[in-house]
């Protein structure tokens, strides 16, 4: 074998592992595009569309079950009017909710969650939301409850069947009330009606119990996790059929 014959061979192997290595470095830069563009996306779809939540309580009962995660739509009411019966999550109004203190994480715990955050897999700020039914629009005469036991809203009274209730109890709140919804505002109760602190009973709050639409961060339309607890949310519109605009609607 003649020199020049094994220094061809070796110029070729040199090459080939060259272009293996340019191949392997040009398959990680591709690998790191796609990773960025699908987090810009996720973090787009989170900020914008939709994002996901965990249920801390139980006042959603038998609707939602405690640490079930749910898919907020936020175009809701940014571009899509908010109905009666949407269930609706929104920030403290103020006086709703006790002080949570942070708990400790790792520096790497945290870090992985900060990070799902940003794409909506993740949930840190939960504690600091709630999640109710909305009941009454801006100017919506909401009472209850009369002789059956319902509540009725701008007279029309309401045939619930998402409500839960004690054995044996027909009322539909434990007390009574009679509001008009002011503008800009909601009235919200929760499902498990006799174990939610929602609108009636946060009269003495900044809002006396009702919540501003603007503090609404969207819709909850599914239930994503656990995968057995998957539901759409519905807003029964057929519970609410003739009731109509109130004195301010």
């Amino acid at each position: 074998m003649t020199d020049n014959m094994v220094s061809t061979r070796a110029g070729s192997a040199r090459g080939d592992r060259q272009r293996k290595k340019r191949g392997a470095l040009v398959f990680l830069r591709d690998l790191l595009i796609i990773f960025v563009v699908a987090l810009l996306v996720s973090f787009l779809v989170k900020t914008f569309l939709v994002r996901s939540f965990f249920i801390p309580s139980e006042s959603m009962r038998e609707t939602l079950q405690v640490n079930d995660r749910i898919i907020v739509n936020q175009l809701e009411p940014e571009f899509v009017p908010i109905s009666r019966g949407d269930v609706v999550v929104f920030r403290d109004p103020g006086g709703w909710l006790v002080p949570q203190p942070v708990p400790e994480q790792n520096p790497i715990v945290a870090s992985l969650d900060w990070l799902l955050s940003l794409v909506g897999l993740s949930a840190p700020d939960s504690n600091d939301h709630l999640i109710k039914r909305v009941i009454g629009l801006p100017g919506d005469h909401v009472v209850c409850c009369n002789a059956l036991g319902q509540m009725s809203v701008n007279d029309i009274p309401l045939s619930e069947p998402y409500v839960t209730l004690p054995p044996g109890e027909s009322k539909v709140s434990k007390d009574g009330f009679d509001v008009t919804v002011p503008d800009g505002s909601l009235w919200v109760m929760g499902d498990n009606r006799y174990n939610s602190k929602d609108s009636r009973y946060n009269g003495d709050a900044p809002g006396r119990g009702f919540v501003p639409i603007g503090n609404v961060v969207g819709r909850a339309f599914v239930v994503s996790w656990p995968l057995n607890h998957w539901a759409w949310l519905g807003n029964y519109p057929e519970v609410f059929q003739g009731v109509g605009s109130g004195s301010g609607g």
